[in-house]
């Protein structure tokens, strides 16, 4: 899910009661609060809430948790943010927020597309390639090198130069091809990204940087959950794995069938959430027959301040919605983020008869295909 900003008027106090009452909510089992310290403990990611329920969870966990939860590696971390000068929150454009001026010049030359300026400032610089930056306040995008800022996620001027893909192998060649966590992170962001399919150079990106090695199936769930699927067949067109939830975001009724009996608990899951997403009313019925749960929140990566309901109510998928309420899916669970039920997703996204419908669920959806 992502990161929340802290209020623009807060304290140390109010942090420590944020703990607090997480705390609180973890001994109690709310199935929320466990979402939450799944996702932003890293002690307890990939755990179900049973074993969340059972494990040791100190004060100074619940800590972490929100420090994570604000976007910050740790409780000192947010602690100094929130008691120096300044605001809590720096919301500046990532490239204005960078400190050292000569890894900042670099960052402009690629915005700006200057191949020879940037071919010759490397050379100037041999080991720039290899250095990172550190943000706080979000939840990617935390310590990038040079070549993730090829990608334009997040979006910082919202736009690319259209020699972009010039550049990255500039970078590459100088290299940043020999940094594989560079490497795999460029792809990703590339892969999940909206500028570079808009500026039609997402896919030549990929191409690119699968040649010099990134790995294509780390970007696969990304760019299917932001709906990137000419950027997930690239993937798969490079050796990415059609796998479970693949097929399910991608429509591949047969293909999912395929996978389903070797597809662990956590691809089920992920497929399950990305079927609702895009509307694959009888990938989403396969899985349901399968036993997935339909108020579980999603996974991580998948929306995970939601559950399925709310995802089938924002994108209007009304015999989605019929079909997860005929299997138990609750209206009346909020999501994490905004404290939101599915009908107020629906209402907000200006679907008034789904929302209504799922105001009461007594009688049957409206006839035509919402």
């Amino acid at each position: 899910m992502p990161t929340k900003k802290l209020p623009s008027r807060t304290s140390l106090e109010q942090l420590k009661h944020q703990a607090k009452d997480l705390l609180k909510g973890k001994t109690a089992g709310d199935l929320a609060t466990l979402q939450r310290i799944r996702e932003f403990h890293p002690r307890f990611a990939g755990i179900n809430d049973q074993k969340v329920v059972a494990a040791k969870f100190a004060l100074s966990d619940a800590q972490l948790t929100i420090a994570r939860e604000y976007g910050f590696p740790n409780w000192p971390k947010m602690k100094a943010r929130v008691e120096g000068p300044g605001t809590p929150n720096d919301d500046r454009p990532h490239h204005e927020r960078i400190q050292d001026p000569v890894f900042r010049h670099a960052v402009d030359l690629i915005d700006a597309g200057e191949a020879e300026e940037l071919r010759s400032y490397l050379k100037q610089h041999p080991g720039l390639v290899h250095q990172r930056v550190s943000f706080d306040g979000g939840n990617y995008f935390r310590n990038p090198s040079l070549l993730e800022f090829v990608a334009e996620n997040p979006i910082r001027r919202g736009r690319l130069p259209a020699n972009i893909v010039e550049i990255a192998k500039i970078l590459l060649d100088a290299g940043a091809k020999t940094d594989k966590s560079a490497l795999d992170s460029a792809l990703g962001l590339v892969s999940s990204g909206r500028v570079p399919r808009e500026a039609g150079t997402q896919v030549p990106l990929i191409d690119l940087l699968c040649e010099y090695g990134a790995d294509p199936n780390g970007p696969m769930q990304s760019a299917l959950a932001h709906g990137e699927f000419a950027a997930a067949e690239a993937l798969i067109r490079h050796g990415a794995v059609l796998s479970l939830s693949a097929a399910a975001a991608m429509g591949g009724l047969d293909e999912a069938k395929r996978e389903l009996p070797s597809a662990n608990a956590e691809e089920r899951h992920r497929a399950l959430a990305l079927a609702v997403q895009f509307g694959h009313v009888e990938i989403v019925r396969l899985l349901l027959d399968a036993g997935e749960d339909p108020n579980r929140y999603n996974p991580v990566g998948a929306h995970s301040h939601s559950t399925p309901l709310h995802q089938a109510a924002w994108h209007g998928h009304g015999a989605v919605v019929e079909l997860l309420l005929e299997r138990g899916a609750r209206k009346d669970i909020r999501d994490i983020l905004f404290q939101g039920t599915p009908a107020d997703w629906a209402s907000h996204a200006g679907r008034e008869e789904l929302a209504a419908y799922l105001g009461s669920a007594e009688e049957g959806l409206p006839s035509r295909d919402s």
